[in-house]
């Protein structure tokens, strides 16, 4: 193969270099003539002075005149390195050329023996090669299914479900925590709000891991603060009035473009005084202009917006309150719950939220229970439909925890809860305001290592008769 001549410019530069030595040098002579001058002839130093000073300066020079040169050797030198590499690049580039004519030129010729009986490498011939088959084409991504929503209302095992941090926009915690417990949840929960449109990728996410997405969808905007109730934008009134039936209308046409089965909690723990589609506090008065009846009223102009755009084919409608032994003396009444109950053709799920928390009663027993057995007595009373215990957790504070969870996975595993058809966990720890008192309760899963053993064992206990996905 030919080599590359080094470039011209390398011996233009190397003349340009010997030009500026003798020039520099030139100059150097008549600075040092100058400088003797000078020298003898001033007045103020002596002869002796005089011709130590002088011997001085030229030691000087003529060390600076071989540091130049040596600097120059050097660059010479460098500049070499740098023309010989570009000779060897090129030497490559040539041979990566030569190297890629003969494999396309091989290719070639390899095509056209395709054509006619086979060779073998040593050019003896063999069988003719059968015709090639034509390229697949890509398949793309793999789609997203699910059970049919008739088989998730009414599932053959109950679900175990969480809400972590994101989930199921991001699975980093609700993997940690599921593998500490050695069991996934085949049901997620996750919040929105009426200022949001649908997350379609939340749907599909959930679903691409064999997950039941729940939406806890609240009729207010999703960055609201829990201790705000009037909310005079997002009033009862206003919904029933159709402020928002454009954007429920698209909402649900995001839900059946989907093509996937989510279950909808809408506007939970309404017989609370906390939230902004209460209708109304202890003492009888109104919350954020609502009226007696309007929730009612406003679940059914939703679902009925729904029904019209095709979406109750795909949604699991969760009516979900508040434990009711804790609240205002008049909003325990079971008629009170009763008149905020959409009716059955409206609902597939009843349900509630329950928590061990503070502060405690004097000789409150920390069981299953007495957290929730008041409340699944009325829930009881108002429908048959599955119960889904929407949102639980429970406490570190006081220490009460391990005991409490322990006692909640016997009660689910008792006949006369069968009707409870799964429950989400609340894995996650907040800060808030109870009786005018702040705390924050660690709700976690993993909160501490006893509370995890027992949720562990607990979880391992029921069997079949959940829905547990294994980890690892």
């Amino acid at each position: 193969m030919s080599r590359l001549t080094a470039p011209a410019s390398w011996w233009a530069l190397s003349r340009t270099r010997s030009r500026a030595t003798v020039v520099a040098a030139t100059t150097l002579i008549a600075g040092l003539v100058a400088v003797s001058v000078f020298v003898w002839t001033s007045p103020d130093i002596s002869p002796v002075q005089q011709t130590i000073r002088v011997a001085e300066t030229l030691e000087k020079a003529n060390r600076a005149a071989e540091d130049r040169q040596g600097l120059l050797a050097r660059i010479d030198a460098l500049e070499a390195e740098v023309a010989s590499a570009r000779e060897g690049k090129a030497d490559a580039e040539n041979l990566l050329a030569e190297s890629d004519g003969a494999l396309q030129a091989a290719l070639k010729e390899l095509a056209v023996i395709g054509d006619s009986p086979s060779t073998s490498r040593n050019g003896t011939p063999t069988q003719a090669s059968a015709p090639s088959e034509p390229p697949v084409a890509d398949p793309g991504p793999t789609p997203v299914t699910a059970p049919s929503r008739a088989e998730l209302v009414a599932p053959s095992a109950s679900y175990f479900g969480m809400y972590t941090e994101q989930a199921p926009h991001n699975w980093a915690t609700l993997d940690s925590t599921s593998v500490k417990a050695r069991g996934s949840p085949p049901l997620v929960g996750y919040f929105g709000g009426w200022d949001e449109e649908l997350r379609g990728d939340a749907v599909t996410r959930a679903w691409s891991r064999g997950k039941l997405p729940m939406l806890t969808w609240e009729s207010r905007p999703i960055a609201a603060q829990n201790d705000v109730v009037e909310e005079p934008e997002y009033s009862l009134p206003r919904i029933l009035d159709g402020a928002f039936d454009e954007y429920l209308h698209r909402y649900a046409r995001s839900i059946t473009k989907t093509g996937l089965p989510l279950a909808l909690r809408l506007d939970h723990e309404m017989n609370g005084t906390w939230y902004p589609w209460s209708e109304r506090r202890g003492d009888g008065s109104s919350i954020n202009g609502n009226r007696t009846g309007d929730y009612v009223e406003m679940w059914r102009h939703v679902h009925d917006i729904f029904e019209q755009e095709g979406a109750n084919d795909y949604v699991i409608w969760v009516w979900a309150p508040n434990r009711v032994d804790k609240l205002p003396a008049s909003l325990q009444d079971p008629a009170y719950l009763q008149s905020l109950y959409p009716g059955d053709d409206y609902v597939d799920w009843v349900g509630m939220s329950g928590y061990l928390r503070p502060p405690f009663r004097d000789g409150e027993a920390i069981t299953f229970d007495t957290t929730f057995g008041a409340t699944l007595a009325q829930l009881r009373g108002i429908s048959d439909k599955p119960i889904m215990l929407a949102e639980v957790g429970a406490s570190e504070i006081e220490g009460h925890k391990p005991e409490w969870v322990r006692s909640f996975f016997e009660a689910l595993g008792r006949p006369e809860n069968s009707d409870i058809v799964g429950f989400a966990w609340f894995s996650l720890a907040i800060t808030t305001y109870v009786q005018g008192e702040r705390a924050t309760n660690d709700w976690r899963i993993d909160s501490r290592a006893d509370s995890l053993a027992a949720f562990r064992e607990g979880l391992a206990a029921l069997g079949n008769r959940y829905n547990v996905q294994p980890v690892g």
